[in-house]
């Protein structure tokens, strides 16, 4: 039925009134009339409580009030909602064989990221374990492996290192402890969905700080391929200068070995990304790595080359983290960590549940981490988070659910049970070939070449947080960048767009003269639209811009009588959303 907007007598409306959504006949016009709903004495009653609510907790009151039993499981239990649709005769074999292929490529990346933290292998193996299944029941993510990262045990290294030597049990201890800080923080955005917060970092700031956090990290492990050790630090000079000064100690087996085994994973990941039926070459890249260099270890015995050395066997044991009075100095890099945390892990996640069509809340993935690194913690784990490779890997194996992060849990419990005695003879270089062969990717100078042509301001952006990192540490490198990023942002407030209209030839339409250089505009007439919100940071640019404009409009073409000077300025305020009380009262 064709609905029109018509006057109809007092008598129609009443008569409409006693039927809802009743439609009034008139001549040629019919009318929907729905009457206007009045609280009742009782209904006015029974809503009185609540009108002392603020509108925020009222908000969350209704919605909690709207959700079933089955939204309050798939709330606490995200798991609940891929068992309930599971198809088993579908996705089990894929599942299963996503896990066991991420799995093997876990366990030798595991031990490889607890020496860049700084840390014993064996809790690098115990990271990869209790948060994996944790994750798996609380996380929102279906193809997101979670683990240790090599951007997190540097920053790991790079706090920890500052305030206590690596070969001292404080150094471990502290390490869990983190993880629990980490954790607790995660839980506490994503229950409050703070999650936002993170949206004014800019993408060319965390291209900038990876790009240089990967060069770092690469440096970091040159003591493994040269043979004798180097200072500790998260700045490039320091490094240099340590391996230039070290120069005489130079070791060939370990340089050889290390750049052997670097070659091998550096070509099994290109064919395993660039052919498809060699994918499975990408992820058994670390693991032949450890068997090549193992092997010839056990057959060689080469003195020059050092070892893992011995792996405690068995599963971690429950134990409380300690040294709480050290919390304090650890809150800067819990900061850090969960930034990394909320922009690699669950950019990650969104980007994989886009792509096999399901749904993902930031905040309550956030909360799965947050979840996964306290109870991690309480079983000598240090932070973890999501892995672009190993994600990538799950997803391109198929990994329909969590069940593949459970089947990585088995084999990394297993790998604890069974397997590390085999670990012992382990090389150093082939742990850091590993890390060195991941972190390669981390490395975007594509993506600077595309911001240089694209938009110069974000290169600059990239810039200055690529050279702060690189040469100022990853905690100044990271505020600069930020606080660069949030200047973008608030000049970008401060001093909107404003366009100056015209009107485009044969019709009544105006549009940007700039943008369509055909239109023109009216002797003693400018035609003005603001592009932004008109606040107390911007009026004053607005106004200023206001002046010029009735002064000097250059450029345009224009139509109509001679005229000495401007005579209207009219404003376009379509685009302007809010306008406060500074702004009212401008003049």
């Amino acid at each position: 039925m064709e609905i029109t907007y018509a006057t109809s007598s007092s008598s129609d409306l009443t008569a409409a009134a006693t039927d809802n959504y009743s439609v009034v006949a008139m001549p040629n016009r019919p009318v929907k009339v729905i009457p206007l709903q009045h609280p009742t004495s009782s209904s006015s009653f029974s809503t009185a409580p609540s009108a002392s609510i603020p509108p925020l907790l009222s908000k969350w009151r209704s919605k909690f009030l709207r959700l079933s039993c089955i939204d309050w499981l798939d709330l606490l239990l995200p798991c609940s909602r891929w068992i309930r649709t599971y198809r088993w005769r579908e996705y089990l074999q894929i599942d299963l064989m996503a896990g066991i292929t991420v799995g093997v490529m876990l366990v030798p990346q595991s031990m490889s990221y607890a020496r860049l933290a700084g840390l014993h292998p064996i809790y690098g193996l115990y990271s990869g374990l209790v948060p994996v299944f944790v994750y798996a029941i609380f996380g929102s993510s279906r193809q997101l492996a979670i683990g240790p990262v090599a951007l997190v045990s540097l920053l790991v290294s790079n706090v920890l290192g500052s305030i206590v030597d690596s070969t001292d049990e404080l150094y471990t201890e502290l390490a869990i402890l983190l993880a629990l800080l980490v954790g607790i923080l995660e839980c506490i955005m994503g229950l409050l969905r703070l999650g936002w917060l993170i949206r004014f970092i800019s993408h060319s700031v965390i291209s900038g700080f990876t790009t240089a956090s990967a060069i770092v990290i690469a440096l970091s492990q040159a003591k493994y391929f040269l043979g004798y050790s180097i200072v500790r630090s998260s700045k490039i000079v320091p490094l240099i200068k340590s391996v230039i000064a070290g120069a005489s100690k130079f070791s060939w087996p370990p340089f050889v070995m290390g750049s052997i085994i670097l070659a091998i994973l550096l070509v099994m990941k290109h064919l395993g990304k660039s052919r498809k039926h060699l994918r499975f070459l990408r992820a058994t890249g670390p693991l032949t790595a450890v068997v090549l260099g193992t092997t010839f270890v056990k057959i060689f015995h080469p003195s020059s080359i050092s070892v893992v050395g011995e792996i405690p066997q068995g599963l971690p044991k429950f134990s409380i983290p300690k040294n709480f009075g050290y919390a304090k100095s650890l809150i800067p890099t819990t900061l850090l960590i969960t930034g990394v945390a909320i922009l690699e892990s669950v950019g990650i996640a969104k980007a994989l549940a886009a792509k096999n069509g399901y749904e993902l809340d930031a905040n309550q993935e956030l909360f799965g981490l947050g979840v996964a690194n306290i109870c991690g913690s309480f079983f000598s784990a240090y932070p973890t988070t999501g892995s672009f490779s190993r994600s990538a890997v799950n997803h391109e194996s198929g990994a329909k659910t969590g069940l593949s992060g459970i089947v990585m849990g088995i084999i990394m419990g297993c790998a604890l049970l069974f397997m590390t005695p085999l670990f012992t003879e382990i090389p150093q270089c082939a742990l850091a070939a590993i890390v060195i062969s991941a972190v390669m990717g981390l490395v975007d100078y594509g993506e600077a070449m595309f911001l240089w042509h694209v938009d110069k301001k974000d290169f600059l952006l990239w810039t200055i947080t690529f050279i702060m990192t690189l040469f100022l540490g990853i905690e100044i490198g990271v505020l600069v960048g930020v606080g660069v990023s949030l200047a973008f942002v608030i000049h970008e407030s401060a001093n909107p767009h404003i366009a100056i209209l015209g009107r485009l030839p044969g019709t009544t339409i105006y549009r940007n003269i700039q943008q369509y250089p055909e239109a023109y505009t009216y002797n003693g007439i400018v035609i003005v639209r603001i592009d932004a919100p008109i606040y107390f940071a911007n009026i004053s640019y607005i106004k200023d811009r206001l002046r010029e404009y009735e002064i000097n409009t250059h450029g345009t073409r224009k139509r109509g009588p001679e005229v000495e000077r401007v005579y209207f300025v009219i404003i376009e305020l379509s685009p302007v959303t809010y306008i406060d009380s500074s702004a009212v009262q401008a003049h």
